[in-house]
């Protein structure tokens, strides 16, 4: 599992918005800014839906005041279900970051396998990076959500 101190790992993620299908490469979304990162195992589930996102959505303005550039949401699906569901949230402050394959999410360490109920998916949590380097790292314990929201997370800030 990736630890403070680590780099993030290098990767090519595809994004939509509004303008259309657009690349990013970790290194134009996380170097020479602070980013903070958080996973969620799927989108439009119910933790993700209810309660992680929005809080991001909710507090982006506080993370901004902070220092903080970008506020990036990963999940293991595909670009399109990343879009749907950022239009669906009204997160537009939140760069909806598709990991379809699971590569980056499997680089980090943070993957787990939840069989038929949805295969691969990320571990729920959060992190802080710096200049593409992790300075603060939350992962929850299986099927909670306590280290991983924005309230905690803008705490470490």
């Amino acid at each position: 599992m990736i630890k403070i101190g680590s780099p993030l790992p290098a990767h090519e993620f595809t994004i939509l918005t509004d303008e259309g299908k657009t690349t990013a490469t970790s290194d134009q979304l996380f170097q020479g800014k602070k980013v903070v990162l958080f996973a969620v195992p799927g989108a439009f589930t119910p933790t993700c839906s209810n309660s992680h996102l929005p809080g991001f959505v909710g507090e982006a303005d506080r993370f901004k005041a902070k220092g903080v550039d970008a506020i990036c949401c990963l999940s293991v699906n595909d670009a399109f279900v990343m879009r749907a569901w950022q239009q669906d949230q009204q997160a537009d402050a939140i760069t909806m970051l598709a990991d379809g394959a699971g590569t980056f999410t499997r680089a980090l360490g943070l993957a787990k396998d939840t069989g038929e109920f949805g295969g691969l998916r990320a571990q729920r949590f959060a992190l802080v990076a710096e200049n593409g380097v992790v300075t603060a790292l939350n992962v929850e314990a299986p099927g909670k959500f306590e280290v991983s929201s924005a309230e905690t997370m803008l705490a470490l800030l």
